[in-house]
């Protein structure tokens, strides 16, 4: 492990203390500002209009108290409304719960972000995609992975693993953050061989149980196939292809309540086992900064209030697509409570668009689930207009 890895497991331990705290401390719980509706019907309606969005399920939470809002139509050839057993793909959102999985198995003895692949995964053991630790696969530091597969790599795990076995990485590990598919699909099948068994059955079994999330699904059930949208790409009616490590990075499809109950859990862990508790706190701690967004597990996050821009700029192009070079967060004593930070991810498949982001500090959350790919600017605006109003204004301009 090399000498940096080193002073941000320290500074891990120390911040994980404080925002465990944070997490679990008791809350005054109110009800949903009056107009909430309202709010939410003026950033949502002119957004799918604009975009053609066949249908949205939209969830806020604010001190504790939870409410969805359903527009439009599940498929457009059927009609069905959107309702609130309506299943969406999330998208790469998927990797906040995969990683949440990363650290609820290091909470529970069963491996250390600090581990390398190749203990979990002998045919990786001593190639170049090993001088990467397990946290920074989570973080997108692990040498220039690129972002997706390369087409030629088919769509199974181990055609995943011969493509990683033979990678040449581009960069120091820890230095560059560069937005990567293998990078978290390769933690997600480390997590499931160090848990003895696949990435599925500890996801599908364990973690989505635990977390409350019954309408959430890697592979979604025959009888739960009636309420799973359609999405819509042009004029073609489509849902998520197999791809190489797919279930880790985009695989999830669930319901707005159900993504609802993790971003709430975000907020205040208070009711979950401690492992899970102290799992939850760990992915809010901040790993890596580029510009003035600073990656966590999964989670991406900005100083709250902060500006549309900078928002923007953190959900930017150049951040999916591009390499950055980073900054490791340095050892710092945390304040209890931790100042306001936003916590924030994209997703996307084919025919989905998701955007979840929650402020714990304020008390207030929000899931954003469309079944169309449209513009990533177009979520952030509208999620930034819903959290200011829901925060009474309160923004940085």
């Amino acid at each position: 492990m090399t000498c940096h890895m080193l002073t941000l497991t320290r500074c891990s331990r120390a911040a994980l203390a404080a925002l465990l705290a944070g997490l679990a401390a008791p809350r005054a719980y109110a009800t949903l500002p009056a107009d909430v509706h309202a709010i939410v019907d003026a950033a949502i309606r002119p957004l799918m209009a604009r975009h053609d969005i066949p249908g949205m399920a939209v969830a806020v939470t604010v001190n504790g108290k939870a409410q969805v809002f359903n527009y439009g139509v599940a498929s457009r050839q059927s009609g069905v409304p959107v309702d609130d057993e309506t299943i969406f793909e999330i998208g790469s959102v998927s990797k906040t719960l995969t990683a949440t999985l990363a650290a609820y198995a290091q909470e529970t003895g069963r491996l250390s972000l600090a581990d390398h692949p190749g203990r979990y995964v002998p045919r990786l053991r001593g190639q170049p995609i090993d001088a990467a630790t397990l946290l920074e696969l989570a973080t997108y530091t692990a040498g220039g992975l690129p972002l997706q597969f390369p087409e030629a790599v088919a769509a199974s795990d181990d055609a995943a693993l011969d493509y990683l076995a033979a990678w040449q990485s581009s960069a120091t590990p820890g230095t560059v953050r560069q937005y990567s598919n293998p990078s978290l699909g390769l933690l997600g099948h480390v997590v499931g061989a160090a848990l003895q068994g696949s990435f599925e059955a500890a996801m599908q079994g364990e973690l989505l149980p635990k977390l409350g999330m019954a309408h959430s699904h890697l592979r979604v059930h025959a009888d739960d196939l009636p309420h799973y949208a359609w999405g819509h790409h042009r004029d073609k009616a489509v849902r998520v292809s197999p791809g190489p490590f797919d279930m880790p990075t985009y695989g999830i499809k669930a319901t707005a309540a159900d993504m609802l109950r993790f971003v709430q859990a975000n907020i205040d862990a208070g009711a979950l086992e401690p492992a899970l508790r102290r799992a939850i706190a760990a992915t809010h701690v901040g790993h890596y900064k580029v510009g003035c967004m600073v990656q966590g597990l999964g989670w991406e996050q900005y100083p709250w209030p902060l500006s549309r821009e900078a928002l923007l700029g953190g959900n930017a192009a150049e951040m999916i697509e591009s390499p950055n070079p980073v900054r490791p967060v340095l050892p710092m004593a945390t304040p209890s409570p931790a100042p306001p930070t936003l916590f924030n991810k994209t997703g996307s498949t084919g025919g989905f668009g998701a955007y979840v982001a929650f402020v714990p500090a304020r008390g207030i959350g929000l899931v954003m689930l469309a079944n169309r790919n449209y513009p990533i600017p177009a979520r952030v605006e509208a999620a930034y207009e819903i959290l200011a109003q829901l925060d009474g204004g309160n923004t940085g301009h």
